[in-house]
């Protein structure tokens, strides 16, 4: 009899295990690059009263390792952004977290690029004061994210005129503009740490921070990652911040704390605030 008990238990354990593997989402390789597969997908959940939280992983087979696609989502009527730069609180620059803290913003993440001394390479303006007023034509800076009454908007580079803006940087390359996939061209591509900026059909503002220890994202896998149905982020404009050592992102509500931390400061971030009443 203790036999017999011992046989049914391990047949329902046995059970139980394969209906838990067999449930499980199979990986979705991207039709771009089917070396390059979701692995998790993820699912929204809220922080906060117009704040969504959401972890996809992603496996690369060669080389093998695999990567973390961490992403924020705002409801724009309750969250307001604002590019915020580190001389404000006396510092050359700072990460993500020291951001949050000196600003009392409840995320943020890395801003445009900069050169060794903590200058814009393009256009930044702040708090309606312009940092560096010139649209750089650099190949790679095609893209502006903007504020005008609190309100963002993406542009690309040739259409956005300054004075319309409270506040913006320009960055790039501009991956999504409209619904439409943007040519990225004249730039060497590689798989690398990435941060990014969209906004959906809702004007939801999504931020996004690839990190991994081997590598990252190209630019035309992002394209597909935020463009594509089955993941369910879908935004209609997409901007590439500054990446590799640069990409960081900070988020605290309530209990809830998220860092993925970068490898170096920055001069330069956006930060998201709970709107006044």
């Amino acid at each position: 009899m203790a036999r017999l008990a011992t046989t049914i238990v391990l047949l329902i354990l046995f059970s139980s295990s394969a209906i838990s593997v067999s449930s499980q989402a199979p990986a979705t390789k991207l039709k771009n690059n089917p070396a390059l597969s979701v692995i998790e997908a993820g699912s929204w959940k809220v922080i906060q009263k117009g704040v969504e939280f959401r972890k996809m992983v992603l496996e690369r087979s060669e080389p093998s390792h695999s990567i973390d696609l961490k992403l924020l989502r705002f409801d724009t009527r309750l969250v307001v952004p604002r590019v915020l730069r580190s001389a404000q609180f006396q510092l050359k620059s700072a990460n993500a977290k020291t951001f949050a803290e000196k600003s009392g913003a409840l995320a943020t993440i890395n801003g445009s690029y900069f050169d060794t001394d903590g200058k814009p390479l393009a256009f930044l303006k702040i708090a309606s004061q312009a940092i560096n007023a010139r649209i750089a034509k650099n190949s790679l800076y095609t893209g502006v994210f903007s504020i005008k009454d609190q309100q963002p908007l993406i542009s690309q580079r040739d259409d956005f005129l300054p004075e319309q803006a409270d506040e913006g940087l320009q960055s790039g390359p501009l991956l999504l503009l409209h619904g439409t996939l943007q040519t990225v061209t004249g730039i060497p591509t590689r798989a690398s740490r990435r941060a990014l900026i969209g906004i959906d059909q809702e004007q939801r503002l999504v931020i996004a921070v690839a990190d991994s220890l081997l590598g990252g994202l190209h630019w035309p896998e992002l394209q597909e990652i935020f463009s594509a149905a089955p993941w369910q982020i879908q935004v209609t404009d997409l901007l590439n911040l500054d990446g590799g050592g640069s990409a960081q992102l900070f988020v605290k509500t309530g209990k809830f704390e998220e860092l993925v931390a970068g490898t170096a400061e920055v001069p330069v971030a956006i930060g998201f605030f709970n709107r006044a009443n």
